[in-house]
């Protein structure tokens, strides 16, 4: 069940004066209470007890991610300032910073996607105050010089190389440059290769860049497993509260619609069996529409191992060895990517043809809605499913406070799934699955790129 409107209005309040929100409402789908707090400055702090005795995980969300980068000729820096955030700090430099987690004997890294960047620390609960204060150290007080911002971009355009050599990375970089023609979602995380390439010049950029986003009202503190709320809180006032609130305020361009099918190709050097990708604009995150919910639903019942047009493509004609389809979880309109490789090259356009004819029958005849009970039953318990650990209730809670900012978020969406109908199904299909909104790129070897 969905919190009632009323409490999240009151917490919502609360929040707004910096106040302590109650524990989350039990009956929704994520089992465990959740406390907040809101600093002065902005920063949000998050707690959520879970029986892991001893062991803490410890995330910091960074509502920040390549979705950001605004400016043309400087995609790429999210990403980079994931590197960056472990060159340390006067008090802890990268060498210091890096014996305290060995001595801790923590498991600690970062990522960065199109709408955030994640750190984590997965430690002893007897350390969660050092937590507090080499994390908040770094987020506040990060020194680097420009030879070693100049050394980092050099290692950044190494990980592109690498990463780029693989066909399925190289096939989803095409499809986001084909699929987008404004929204920044059209280059990848690691950003284009010419502004990678260019990004050892931009050693005065990068300290804007950490000075606009890396600031308490853009960054959540997420503390899951052995804690205690009013402790933590504490801990949070004491080590962040004195950092500076900002006043950057960027502006996503918006997609607008597309209005004729696009086309592409990769040609590939090397020896591959060919990737077919198809790609469709769908709406970003929401916890009031039911269209992403209900396509969600239609990439479990077509493309996951007991989907129907898996079973077609991948067991019964063996046509494909891989097949996988589903819509992005971002923050703006994203994209329904549907990924097949082909093992015989000349069956290309048969798999094209019975892809678009499984979404195309979707308009015409509604799924059974036993059919539907089953998926909407496989995507819930999937969800507990991954609930087992301290850092794996907190990699869920930081999805949903980086899209929301509301860990209340997840029972929100989950209403929204319970929600969906046959006929919601349907127009999903018919709304989203036409020619016109559709962008389809082919990685072959040289020989076999269809243009």
């Amino acid at each position: 069940m969905p919190r009632l409107l009323e409490a999240a209005a009151f917490l919502l309040a609360l929040a707004a004066i910096g106040g302590v929100a109650p524990a989350a409402a039990a009956g929704g789908l994520f089992p465990f209470p959740v406390h907040e707090k809101v600093l002065a400055n902005g920063l949000k702090v998050v707690v959520i007890p879970f029986d892991s005795p001893g062991i803490v995980a410890y995330y910091t969300v960074v509502r920040t991610g390549s979705r950001n980068e605004v400016e043309p000729g400087h995609s790429g820096f999210a990403h980079f300032f994931e590197h960056m955030m472990f060159r340390g700090t006067e008090r802890y430099p990268a060498e210091r910073y890096n014996d305290v987690l060995k001595a801790l004997g923590a498991d600690s890294n970062a990522f960065t996607t199109d709408d955030w960047t994640g750190y984590y620390i997965v430690a002893s609960s007897a350390a969660v105050e050092k937590m507090f204060e080499i994390e908040s150290d770094r987020f506040q007080n990060l020194r680097y010089t420009e030879a070693a911002f100049k050394k980092e971009a050099g290692a950044v355009l190494g990980e592109y190389r690498k990463n780029f050599s693989m066909p399925f990375l190289a096939l989803f970089e095409k499809v986001q440059d084909t699929a987008y023609t404004t929204h920044t979602y059209k280059h990848t995380t690691m950003g284009f290769l010419a502004d990678i390439e260019a990004m050892p010049t931009r050693y005065d950029y990068s300290l804007k860049f950490f000075d606009r986003f890396y600031r308490p009202e853009n960054c959540i503190v997420l503390v899951v497993g052995d804690a205690r709320p009013e402790a933590t809180f504490a801990l949070a006032e004491k080590y962040y509260g004195s950092w500076k609130r900002g006043s950057h305020v960027v502006s996503i361009p918006a997609e607008p619609p597309q209005t004729a099918a696009h086309e592409a190709s990769v040609p590939w050097a090397n020896p591959t069996l060919p990737y077919l990708a198809e790609a469709y604009h769908v709406p970003g995150f929401s916890t009031t529409d039911t269209a992403l919910p209900a396509l969600d639903l239609i990439s479990e019942h077509l493309f996951s191992e007991s989907g129907t047009l898996y079973k077609e493509l991948v067991i019964d004609k063996q046509w494909v060895d891989l097949l996988q389809g589903g819509p992005d979880q971002t923050r703006d309109p994203g994209l329904f990517n549907i990924l097949a490789r082909v093992k015989e090259p000349d069956r290309v356009e048969e798999v094209t043809t019975r892809i678009r004819a499984a979404l195309d029958e979707l308009k015409t005849t509604p799924v059974a809605a036993e059919r539907l009970a089953q998926v909407k039953s496989h995507h819930r318990y999937a969800f507990l499913m991954g609930l087992g650990t301290a850092p794996s209730v907190a990699r869920r809670a930081a999805q949903y406070l980086q899209l929301a900012a509301d860990v209340g978020a997840i029972d929100r969406v989950d209403d929204l799934y319970n929600r969906v109908t046959p006929a919601e199904i349907q127009a999903a299909a018919k709304r989203f699955f036409v020619p016109e909104n559709r962008t389809r790129v082919v990685l072959a070897q040289k020989q076999e790129a269809k243009s």
